[in-house]
């Protein structure tokens, strides 16, 4: 699955400076209804993406989603940060972005807001009944200084085919990027230098009107926040150690497995928690039917190399379409891999030239070692592999817009 970890707390240690956060003197001023924020044209492989998933999307939603052209000095300064000790923890920004809908299934009035504590009823429809989800991309600052955002039209296609699944409105892709755009100009100072780390954005989209009994939510709301990071997992690029879970299963045929809601996630936590405690990186999951088929990490794609071979679990509803993982399918097959989608038995493992991970958080993650039924089984003797490294070189590069872009992925905002 894409890396859609929870963010392990908030990090305040990496700040040095603590700016004045006068809300009247650093509130962007929005643009009357005669000034609406103008929606450039975003190129759309959704039919691609669609039959790769098997999935159909219908959209009526509309945007009149609001902003202003221009930001306080705060936003343009660089923050006072000591840039080389980020990890993977929640630095608050400055702003964040939010659109709500009502049952007529269209989102409007979207808008800039401080970073801070939202309200919700306690009957909210995400807090009873766990209706939401959640996307995870980045932001990259240029040489030129510059930002890349990286395919963000597939999160938000993403987002719509879980909403579909998850009985909700959703926005549309204009809406989507347009909203993510806002919201990393308006944080760019909190974007890292290059080669110091990037700029993580959380889009939420929950169903935050109330209701009592089981049924939708009455009004939605589309929430975006970012914050600065660094590597996922504590050892960077460097490999991780997986221990393969026997007894609990992450999605279930015909369940939400294969969509971002936010239920996926904290029914992982219980298995990654021990497996963390013994030693551990994270978990790797067995399908539940057969309980011999390799589905994901707990918040990564796999994949197994094997000479030219690369092989990943096929998508079949119980694992998410990652996009860091489609984006290393291409990769690798532009570098001359054969890289073969289907079902990945675990006696794999034990023969394979590598293993390692993609996600949106790590990218790429080189794995170490395996355990299955106490049983390690360790690759590359500790050392990055030959493939992982290639791979991560060459996508990360295009992400942060060191070598040309050819697949058309990254979309440049300044």
């Amino acid at each position: 699955m894409e890396s859609g970890a929870v963010f392990s707390g908030v990090n305040t240690n990496h700040l040095r400076h603590n700016p004045s956060r006068n809300p009247s003197a650093l509130l962007p001023s929005f643009f009357s209804d005669d000034k609406k924020f103008s929606f450039s044209s975003v190129k759309l492989r959704k039919q691609c993406y669609l039959a790769l998933n098997n999935v159909k999307v219908e959209s009526s939603s509309r945007c009149d989603a609001t902003t202003s052209k221009t930001y306080s000095n705060e936003t343009s300064a660089l923050s006072d940060m000591d840039w080389d000790s980020l990890g993977f923890a929640l630095i608050p920004t400055d702003y964040m972005y939010m659109m709500k809908c009502s049952q007529d299934g269209r989102f409007s009035n979207g808008e800039l807001k401080r970073f801070g504590n939202i309200e919700l009823n306690p009957s909210a429809g995400v807090l009873n009944y766990g209706q939401g989800l959640f996307e995870g991309l980045k932001a990259y600052k240029k040489l030129d200084g510059n930002i890349l955002l990286f395919r963000p039209e597939e999160n938000a296609l993403r987002m719509r085919l879980g909403a579909e699944r998850m009985c909700m409105p959703a926005p549309t892709v204009e809406q989507f990027v347009e909203a993510v755009k806002a919201t990393v100009l308006a944080n760019k100072r909190w974007v890292p230098p290059p080669g110091k780390g990037s700029l993580y954005i959380r889009p939420l989209l929950m169903g935050s009107g109330a209701v009592l009994g089981l049924a939708p939510a009455p009004e939605y709301t589309f929430l975006i926040y970012v914050s600065p990071v660094g590597n996922y997992f504590k050892e960077g690029l460097a490999p991780i150690n997986l221990v393969i879970e026997t007894d609990v299963y992450r999605a279930t045929p015909g369940g939400t497995g294969g969509v971002k809601t936010i239920g996926n996630y904290a029914s992982v936590l219980k298995a990654q928690t021990a497996a963390k405690a013994k030693g551990y990186s994270d978990v790797l999951y067995l399908d539940c039917v057969h309980k011999r088929y390799l589905e994901e990490v707990s918040s990564c794609n796999v994949f197994v190399v094997k000479g030219n071979v690369i092989s990943t679990p096929e998508i079949k509803g119980t694992i998410l379409p990652g996009i860091t993982r489609k984006s290393i399918i291409d990769v690798a097959c532009n570098q001359g891999f054969q890289v073969e989608e289907r079902l990945v038995a675990v006696d794999e493992l034990l023969d394979a030239d590598e293993v390692f991970c993609t996600g949106t958080a790590v990218v790429v993650s080189p794995v170490g070692s395996i355990t299955y039924h106490d049983r390690r089984v360790s690759y590359g003797n500790s050392e990055v592999g030959v493939v992982s490294q290639q791979l991560y070189s060459a996508l990360t590069r295009l992400q942060m817009g060191l070598t040309e872009d050819k697949m058309d992925w990254t979309v440049e905002i300044s």
